[in-house]
C-alpha cells in the first residue's frame, strides 16, 4: 500500500517535473564539458571474469576516451569521475557532472550474464524498464551503493534489489532523453559498424548513476566478460582502443548535431578490427578503375546491409560509381574512388544530400580498408 500511494504521487507529479527540466534542455546548444564516469572501483570490483574485474576495464577505456576528446577538441573540458582505482559512490559521480555544468556525461561499464554465450554491446539511458533483463542489469550495477555507509539516506530508502522501488524511482525519466537516446544510438552504430560488437540497441532502465544528471546521459555496457573471446577482446590494449575511438567518434556526431556544423577533430583515428575486407564492384554506372595494389583511394560509404544487395537492382537512384564490399560479416556500399581527401569530402555532401545523412569516407590501401589517420599517413610519405 505504502508503494501505491508512492507511486500515485510520482504519476502525478512526474510530468510537471519533466515539463519544467525540459526547458533546460533546450538550452544545451553546445557541448564545452564531458564527465567520463569508469564504472565501480577501489572496494567495489564490479562484474569479475575469468582473468579481469570491470573496474579495470572501465578505467582503462575512460582514460583512452578522455585523451581522444581532449587530444581532438581543445575547447572541451574533459572530467572523470575517477581516473584510479578509488571507489566512488554513486550519488557524487552524478554529483561532479552537475557541479561542473557538464554537458554530456557518459558512464563505462561490462556485463556479464551465467550463460557464457551472450556477446555484445548495450547502451542504456535512464527510464522505465521494458524487460526483466534490462531490470537485473540496473539491479547488478544499483547494487554498488549497498557498500556506502549511508545509502538508506542519500538514496531515499531506496532498495536495488526491491522491485518496488523501481516503480517510482523510472518514472523520473531525464529531461534529456531525446538527446540521451540520440547519442546511445551513435555509440551502438560505431560499437557495431567499426568494432563488430554484436549490436544488443538501446535500452531504458532505472541506473543511479543516470538518476539525477541533469544532462544527456548514458550508460554503455561495452562487452560481456562473461563471454571467454569478449573477455579476451576487452582485456586488450587493442580492444580497448577500438572501443574508445568509436564512442569518441559517437561523440563528433553528437557534438555536430547538437551545435549545428561540423565538429572538426585535430586527430581522428579508427583502426579497423577485423582484415576480412572483400571488394566487389558490379556499378551500373561506368565505374573508375580499381586501384592499383598500395594505392590509397578514398570512399563514402553510405549504407551496410546484413544480406547482400545487387548493385544492378536500381536501389541507389542517383548515386554515382558504387561499389560493395564485405567486412566485419556486413555489405557495406560506396561511392566514388578518390585519390585526394578533399575530393572525397566533397562527395560525400552530395551522397548526403541524396538522403544518406549517415555517409561517411572510408580508405583504403589498395584494396584493405585502413583508417583515414592511415592513409593520410602514407600519403605523405
Amino acid at each position: 500500500m505504502k508503494y501505491r500511494g508512492i507511486y500515485l504521487i510520482v504519476l502525478i507529479l512526474s510530468p510537471l517535473f519533466i515539463f519544467i527540466n525540459r526547458t533546460d534542455a533546450q538550452k544545451k546548444t553546445t557541448i564545452l564539458t564531458v564527465v567520463i564516469d569508469a564504472g565501480h572501483g577501489g572496494k567495489d570490483p564490479g562484474t569479475i571474469g575469468q582473468h579481469t574485474q570491470e573496474k579495470r576495464i572501465t578505467l582503462a577505456i575512460a582514460l583512452k576516451l578522455g585523451e581522444m576528446i581532449h587530444d581532438g577538441y581543445k575547447d572541451v573540458r574533459v572530467l572523470y569521475t575517477r581516473n584510479k582505482d578509488e571507489f566512488i559512490e554513486l550519488f557524487q559521480r552524478a554529483e561532479i557532472a552537475n557541479r561542473n555544468k557538464a554537458d554530456l556525461f557518459i558512464s563505462i561499464h561490462c556485463n556479464a550474464n551465467p550463460s557464457h554465450v551472450f556477446h555484445g554491446a548495450e547502451t542504456y539511458i535512464m527510464g522505465l524498464h521494458r524487460t526483466h533483463a534490462n531490470l537485473e542489469i540496473a539491479k547488478k550495477e544499483n547494487a554498488s551503493i549497498l557498500m556506502e555507509p549511508d545509502y538508506t539516506i542519500n538514496y531515499n530508502g531506496f532498495d536495488p534489489n526491491s522491485d518496488e522501488s523501481y516503480i517510482t524511482f523510472t518514472l523520473f525519466q531525464n529531461a534529456f532523453l531525446d538527446q540521451s537516446m540520440g547519442f546511445a544510438a551513435m555509440v551502438q552504430d560505431e560499437l557495431n559498424d567499426r568494432v563488430g560488437l554484436n549490436d544488443r540497441g538501446v535500452r531504458q532502465a532505472g541506473f543511479l548513476v543516470l538518476y539525477k544528471t541533469t544532462m544527456p546521459s548514458v550508460l554503455i555496457e561495452t562487452g560481456f566478460l562473461s563471454n571467454m573471446e569478449e573477455e579476451k577482446f576487452l582485456i586488450s590494449e587493442k580492444g580497448q582502443e577500438y572501443i574508445a575511438s568509436a564512442i569518441f567518434r559517437a561523440f563528433k556526431k553528437f557534438k555536430e548535431k547538437t551545435e549545428g556544423y561540423p565538429a572538426v577533430a585535430k586527430h581522428e583515428t579508427f583502426p579497423s578490427k577485423r582484415k576480412d575486407t572483400v571488394i566487389k564492384n558490379d556499378s551500373p554506372v561506368p565505374a573508375k578503375q580499381q586501384p592499383a595494389k598500395g594505392i590509397v583511394v578514398f570512399r563514402v560509404q553510405f549504407i551496410l546491409s546484413a544480406k547482400e544487395i545487387r548493385l544492378t537492382a536500381g536501389k541507389f537512384p542517383g548515386v554515382p560509381d558504387i561499389r560493395m564490399y564485405r567486412h566485419q560479416g556486413y555489405f557495406k556500399y560506396t561511392s566514388g574512388n578518390e585519390t585526394n581527401l578533399d575530393e572525397a569530402l566533397k562527395l560525400l555532401d552530395t551522397i548526403k544530400s541524396k538522403g544518406y545523412k549517415d555517409a561517411f569516407v572510408v580508405a583504403f590501401h589498395g584494396n584493405e580498408r585502413i583508417t583515414i589517420a592511415e592513409a593520410k599517413a602514407l600519403l605523405e610519405r
